[in-house]
């Protein structure tokens, strides 16, 4: 049985409806990464999810209670479903100890002894006891946030929801607060991340919800979704690509505007120069020596993509007309010229359509 269970939910605001049909299960030790392009409803689903935020329609099924049912009593709901904000929400008349402690005592009725002993462990387990007596004000944002994590483990929760815990910290700072969330993923804690960290959300994740169109748009294993996204949106985030995207009408088209576009493109996304001239002498090759002088081939589609998180690039031309791989079956001097450049092409021929990968070597 899943822990939650969230059924066709939906978030609507005014002028934007951030969730339009959002359906998943979550299970006991699940440690989800929630990514995705801002403003895809990533922190709005959280959010809804403990009730911060009323959904405009559907259902969340904790622990197989209806949380979202006016009988519900989300007070109790949130003493097992923890959540850690980006802004600390930390209590600043309290010191550090104090903020751990408030919780348990007040809510959970526990000894104000019990809770300091355990509050002091929480602490060790985060690497701040130290700083017990310390007020937030004395603290690092990186210390912050992990006395917030300490605060809400302290609650004993089933699930923990992570909302951007790492995007108000000073770069330096992140680590020591992803440095926790890994283990409380070695014990076990249920936990919903959303992050922008994707190595941490690659390493940590046993599943990964990819958001957008309004829902989750493609999920999976780390593996999967880091390594083989299915779909064309998560593949383009995951690993950061820009495009550039031609189209040649004819045997007559402007082949030294193409060849500018190709080195401005280069240029802006930072390429070598060494890259840039090989991009366009693999377009110039094949495209123009190769693909362009046969007939029955237009329109022809050429996709250059770049990708951020590595500096590679690659180019694809995909066009009609008989089967025809400018490699194996064109000039044997332009297809060495492209093999020269290239680290690796692909080619493939489906229904009429050519479609030929050159990956850009550096």
């Amino acid at each position: 049985m899943s822990m939650i269970k969230i059924e066709h939910l939906r978030k609507e605001y005014p002028n934007v409806t951030p969730l339009k049909d959002v359906c998943a299960e979550i299970n006991k030790g699940d440690v989800i990464s929630v990514i995705g392009p801002s403003g895809t409803g990533k922190s709005t689903l959280l959010r809804c999810l403990n009730q911060l935020e009323a959904p405009t329609s559907g259902k969340v099924i904790f622990n197989g209670e209806d949380i979202t049912s006016s009988k519900c009593k989300m007070r109790n709901v949130r003493q097992k479903m923890g959540m850690v904000f980006q802004s600390f929400n930390l209590f600043n008349n309290l010191n550090v100890i104090g903020n751990i402690m408030a919780g348990p005592v007040d809510l959970l009725k526990m000894k104000k002894q019990d809770a300091f002993r355990e509050g002091m462990e929480l602490l060790k387990k985060v690497g701040l006891s130290e700083k017990a007596y310390n007020f937030p004000d004395e603290l690092s944002g990186g210390q912050k946030q992990r006395v917030a994590i300490a605060r809400a483990i302290a609650m004993k929760p089933d699930v923990i929801l992570f909302d951007e815990p790492t995007s108000a910290l000073d770069p330096t700072m992140v680590s020591e607060v992803l440095q926790v969330i890994r283990s409380l993923a070695k014990d076990g804690m249920t936990m919903l991340i959303v992050t922008h960290e994707m190595r941490f959300a690659r390493d940590v994740s046993t599943r990964v919800f990819y958001m957008d169109e309004g829902g989750i748009y493609e999920e999976g294993t780390a593996d999967k979704i880091f390594g083989s996204p299915e779909k064309e949106k998560t593949r383009m985030f995951i690993k950061r690509l820009k495009q550039l995207r031609l189209t040649v009408g004819n045997a007559d088209f402007d082949f030294i505007g193409h060849s500018s576009e190709i080195e401005n493109f280069g240029r802006r996304n930072m390429l070598s120069p060494k890259m840039v001239r090989n991009l366009v002498l693999v377009f110039e090759e094949i495209v123009m020596q190769g693909i362009s002088v046969r007939e029955n081939v237009f329109p022809i589609y050429i996709t250059i993509e770049i990708s951020e998180s590595d500096g590679s690039s690659n180019i694809e031309v995909t066009y009609g007309g008989e089967r025809f791989d400018p490699v194996t079956d064109g000039d044997q001097i332009s297809a060495s010229i492209v093999k020269n450049y290239s680290s690796g092409i692909e080619y493939s021929y489906e229904s009429g359509i050519n479609r030929f990968r050159s990956f850009i070597s550096g």
